[in-house]
């Protein structure tokens, strides 16, 4: 896989891109990162890539010429018209991808690394100053991307993010492939927890009437009933923060690991682990569960987890 990263501080990435996972997968030749200067792209003496916005305001924004030709260059397109009609879109192969990070753009999760994991080549634009010149967004890239609910001063940090976050969903890229299937947002199928909330089953397409039934309470059993609603056989099951983890010794401090993970019972260990990371997502993000594939059993288990809580406030 190829990340293409366009920048006007391309010294910024001798860091970032040299360590840990990065490191071992460019050392492989599993991917390859390479760092564009876009003042190289730019035709005047003072090496432009900036100007004042039309109609005023502060800040300065980056100016559409250099990022047309850098992104063209570096994927070998034709130019794209201006003179078309209909609104013209540079065209990429199915397998490229060129990003803007903006703060603008849509929000970067797990479910989007995902999908960028699976090209083979990755451009990404670093916007700066005041913003970038909307035709980028309308016609250069195929997509905008945000990192978070919060203003960068650039997009370079954003970047360095999203290439670590596809870059270890690389098969090859960690030591141990199925380390990145079970942990925070990771998704799995939901036919197997079907079958183990012993319902023959029925559970992922119950209807939400059915859900309902086992839900008692009163706030927080209304947000537990909207969370059934919303859940249904075609959920990608997971999505929810990972479950805690524990290393020896197994007390530290007259803190022990919980009893169940030196038992041996696999099942037992992998519905504690669920449950765990249930309890943690409710605490931590909450939002996470109306899309995360529940079972029946989840769903109750969610009611005992709030009850348990609301115990140890008081």
């Amino acid at each position: 896989m190829r990340f293409d990263i366009l920048t006007i501080f391309s010294e910024f990435f001798d860091g970032p891109l040299d360590y840990g996972i990065l490191r071992r997968a460019r050392a492989t030749g599993l991917v390859e990162v390479h760092v564009e200067d876009l003042r190289d792209y730019t035709h005047d003496k003072h090496r432009t890539v900036d100007d004042r916005p039309f109609g005023g305001g502060e800040g300065m924004v980056l100016k559409p010429e250099p990022l047309f030709e850098a992104v063209e260059t570096i994927i070998g397109v034709k130019p794209v018209s201006s003179l078309s009609k209909k609104p013209a879109k540079i065209s990429t192969a199915a397998n490229t991808a060129v990003v803007l990070l903006s703060a603008s753009g849509k929000m970067f999760s797990e479910h989007v690394a995902r999908r960028l994991s699976k090209l083979e080549r990755v451009v990404l634009i670093c916007g700066r100053y005041e913003g970038v010149d909307e035709r980028v967004a309308e016609h250069l890239a195929t997509e905008e991307i945000s990192i978070g609910d919060f203003v960068l001063s650039g997009g370079e940090l954003g970047a360095a993010v999203i290439v670590d976050a596809v870059t270890r969903l690389l098969p090859g890229a960690l030591g141990n492939d199925a380390s990145s299937v079970r942990e925070s947002f990771s998704v799995e199928n939901l036919e197997a927890a079907v079958e183990a909330d012993g319902d023959g089953g029925k559970s992922g397409a119950a209807s939400s009437k059915k859900r309902k039934e086992k839900i008692v309470g009163a706030e927080f059993s209304e947000w537990l009933a909207s969370v059934a609603a919303g859940t249904n056989a075609d959920a990608e099951r997971g999505g929810i923060l990972d479950c805690p983890h524990y290393t020896r010794p197994a007390a530290f401090r007259d803190w022990e690991i919980p009893d169940v993970l030196n038992g041996g019972n696999h099942d037992e260990i992998r519905k504690w682990r669920r449950r765990a990371a249930l309890e943690k997502t409710l605490r931590n993000r909450p939002e996470l569960l109306a899309r995360a594939g529940l079972t029946n059993e989840e769903l109750v288990w969610l009611e005992e987890l709030h009850a348990a809580g609301e115990r140890k406030k008081k």
